[in-house]
């Protein structure tokens, strides 16, 4: 999507309304960034489609789309003021430039190092002249919520900024009223909702619990840093992607509503449990920290080697935080005990510090000294539901975790692939050539996943827990038999518990599974 200062431009065959001359200003779908003011008139015949607002009140007047088989689709709409000033606010800075108008901005902290360049270390080359999926869907988005909304349905317009709510279709709506269930199918979700899990889901979870209202929350900045968080994840990622991100928050949602942490949790807990879970992977580079370290990455750097993806998370959340002024209103003091507190949780996903965590954890289970009354123990606590909740894969039915696990082993092999072509030593669990999708679930959850979920079944024994339990059971099982299948010998699922010991040294090996 493109700002144009310009007139919209209609097919070359129709003139002009004169109604539509005196309009200033026009939003438009393009296929390419050189449309605006290329003289060529076969380029401009290209352009998707346009908004023209009147010149007095900035009122949105005209829209003329166009479908991808260039068939004109022409109506016209009118919004009240009051909603087209907001939806300018919405837009404005947050509907940013992307590949689909011919470019690929750079993101927030990508750099690329010994020639790799991180916004595209995970995209699939395209066959020419082909239209990618997640382009036809975008192109097709506005459409379609312009055709779901109650305005275009004929129901009451009962209130004026209805086009700016979350207007599901009604499959997507239908699902947020089943947002607690384990069996969540956050892939199916992200289609419904044009790739916008992350967006729609955290929004309807924060006013859910009504933390909208109890922080007087601005509806328009929350919405904004949403967005913006969810353009920070790198979609090309095949696991570490905003999708992962939804489906840790939508966990995430599920612990929190535990007897013991729904009794004891306050309202601001929740509020950094949520926001946490949205941001723990912010602008993953889809690689993992030993990578970082062995190309002299300026994070690595940074961090001195030390959490560095997490550490990065935590930075560039609060950069956002920032940027949107979401905690403005609040005493100066309170924000900065948001950003820090935050900062403690997504760095307690940090997958090298599994076993100190866990050991914590044990022995406040074996001494029976952990009181929710303590604000301290419950942090704590909210930083065992994030661990647990960010490689909780494993834990899913078959369906789900079998796609999970598929996805995040595509990202470590292809990282293999970029060591073995930079000459560099293969990671744990990257090299595609001694590993299997089956040996790395085996071992991931053999070590990993196991203790954590059998001590968080302990501290919070309820039917969810025994849930994911059997669940980790029948899909250790299914991996099982698949694995003599895959490797032909049972050297290597003996092999690969030991590569799975060091899992622990580096967050991102570790999510044999889902990691983030």
């Amino acid at each position: 999507m493109e700002l144009c200062y310009q007139l919209p431009v209609l097919p070359l065959d129709r003139p002009v309304p004169k109604h539509v001359l005196s309009r200033r200003g026009a939003i438009s779908f393009s296929s390419s960034s050189s449309l605006f003011g290329a003289p060529d008139p076969r380029q401009l015949s290209q352009r998707r489609g346009a908004i023209s607002y009147d010149s007095s009140d900035q009122t949105a007047l005209y829209i003329r789309m166009l479908a991808v088989t260039n068939k004109t689709i022409k109506s016209s709409f009118v919004f009240t003021p009051g909603a087209c000033v907001i939806f300018k606010q919405l837009f404005s800075r947050d509907v940013r430039v992307r590949s689909q108008v011919g470019f690929e901005p750079e993101r927030r902290g990508s750099h690329p190092y010994l020639g790799v360049d991180f916004r595209t270390l995970h995209s699939r080359a395209e066959s020419a002249g082909s239209i990618p999926a997640r382009r036809i869907r975008r192109l097709f988005s506005f459409q379609r919520h312009l055709l779901s909304s109650r305005l275009l349905r004929g129901a009451p317009h009962l209130n004026p900024l209805h086009i700016l709510d979350e207007d599901y279709c009604g499959q997507a709506k239908c699902m947020l009223e089943k947002v607690g269930s384990w069996n969540f199918d956050i892939f199916l979700f992200d289609r419904l909702t044009n790739g916008n899990s992350l967006v729609f889901l955290t929004f309807h979870l924060l006013s859910q619990y009504g933390l909208i209202e109890l922080f007087q929350l601005d509806m328009v900045k929350v919405r904004r840093f949403l967005v913006l968080v969810q353009e920070d994840y790198h979609n090309q990622n095949p696991y570490h992607n905003a999708v992962h991100a939804a489906d840790v928050t939508q966990a995430m949602h599920c612990y929190l509503r535990e007897p013991k942490l729904a009794q004891s949790l306050t309202s601001f807990d929740i509020l950094l449990g949520l926001l946490a879970a949205a941001t723990h992977d912010l602008d993953h580079p889809g690689v993992n920290q030993p990578f970082l370290i062995k190309t002299n990455h300026y994070l690595a750097a940074l961090y001195r080697n030390t959490s560095v993806l997490e550490n990065h998370h935590w930075r560039s959340a609060v950069g956002l935080l920032r940027e949107t002024e979401l905690f403005s209103h609040l005493p100066a003091e309170d924000s900065l005990s948001i950003e820090r507190q935050l900062g403690s949780l997504i760095l307690a996903t940090d997958i090298s510090r599994q076993n100190e965590y866990l050991s914590r954890f044990r022995t406040h289970l074996d001494e029976n000294d952990l009181n929710l009354g303590n604000a301290s123990h419950r942090h704590f606590v909210l930083q065992m539901a994030l661990k647990c909740a960010d490689i909780c894969n494993p834990c899913r039915p078959w369906e789900l975790s079998k796609q999970w696990s598929e996805k995040v082993t595509e990202e470590f092999f292809h990282q293999g692939d970029i060591e073995k072509k930079l000459k560099l030593e293969i990671s744990p669990l990257c090299d595609s050539e001694a590993n299997t999708i089956a040996s790395v679930q085996i071992g991931f959850m053999t070590y990993v996943v196991e203790p954590l979920f059998a001590e968080w079944a302990r501290f919070s024994d309820t039917r969810l827990s025994q849930t994911m339990l059997g669940h980790l059971g029948l899909n250790k099982a299914s991996w099982s038999t698949m694995e003599p299948e895959a490797s032909g010998s049972s050297e290597d699922g003996e092999s690969d518990p030991a590569r799975s010991s060091e899992e622990p040294s580096s967050r991102a090996l570790t999510q044999g599974s889902p990691e983030s």
